[in-house]
């Protein structure tokens, strides 16, 4: 179980600056506290309920050996996103949301299988057998494909769940997931709506120590759910 951060920590993080007041979500409504400077706060309290949920549902589904996606392509948050993801072994999407990543996942698949036998390619020294022009367009179709699905690289079908940072920025990931009916986890700020997503954690999705902040717990639920499978999966050894 992870533990939920005090509403002072949250108020360090930044987590409770929105935006000003003309850009408010009328659907963010029960999730704010009051205005401050022609900007609204966001209750910390609720944070932390939706927070629990948010935890819990993601620890579950791990434990289930569940993958969850991780989405934040703006510039605050490409590299937290890049960072928990692959400290904790799962799939994230930080420059760009491919169209079709979760409807048309076939082609996506086929992107992944490209990129991976490129780099094996590369690396087994194969290329260099080709001339110095053809070794350069295929270090530059090596880069498009990284860029584009380097960081799906192991995942090998629809995930459980994608957790994502800043629901305008992502809304094409946020459709897309409706559309398959995969369940998502939201960093949502006060001009979003949050019932966009199935579970949404009322916050700032600009402040670097924001994101950081929940990127970090999302991680720390995903080693819990992995933790519990494996005790699962020993128990189940141990009955054998």
């Amino acid at each position: 179980m992870v533990n939920i951060p005090t509403t002072e920590e949250l108020f360090e993080a930044m987590v409770y600056w929105g935006h000003r007041v003309s850009k408010r979500h009328p659907k963010m409504e029960p999730y704010l506290y009051t205005i401050k400077n022609n900007v609204h706060l966001i209750d910390l309290e609720r944070t932390r309920e939706c927070l629990k949920k948010a935890l819990d549902f993601t620890q579950e589904i791990v434990s289930k050996n569940g993958q969850i996606l991780f989405v934040g392509t703006k510039p605050a948050a490409k590299e937290i996103i890049k960072k928990y993801a692959e400290e904790v072994g799962m799939p994230y999407v930080n420059e760009r949301w491919v169209g079709g990543t979760l409807t048309n996942f076939s082609v996506i698949s086929t992107l992944i299988k490209k990129l991976k036998k490129m780099e094996e390619e590369k690396n087994s020294g194969d290329w260099e057998k080709y001339p110095k022009k053809e070794k350069k367009d295929l270090e530059r179709e090596l880069s498009r494909l990284t860029i584009l699905v380097g960081g799906l690289r192991n995942l090998e079908k629809i995930p459980e769940a994608i957790y994502l940072v800043d629901l305008r920025q992502e809304k094409t990931a946020v459709r897309e997931a409706k559309r398959v009916k995969v369940k998502t986890i939201g960093l949502v700020d006060t001009n979003c709506d949050p019932t966009s997503v199935s579970y949404p954690i009322p916050g700032n999705d600009d402040a670097i120590k924001s994101i950081e902040i929940i990127t970090k717990l999302i991680a720390e639920a995903i080693k819990g759910g992995k933790e519990e499978a494996k005790v699962k999966k020993t128990g189940k050894e141990k009955n054998k």
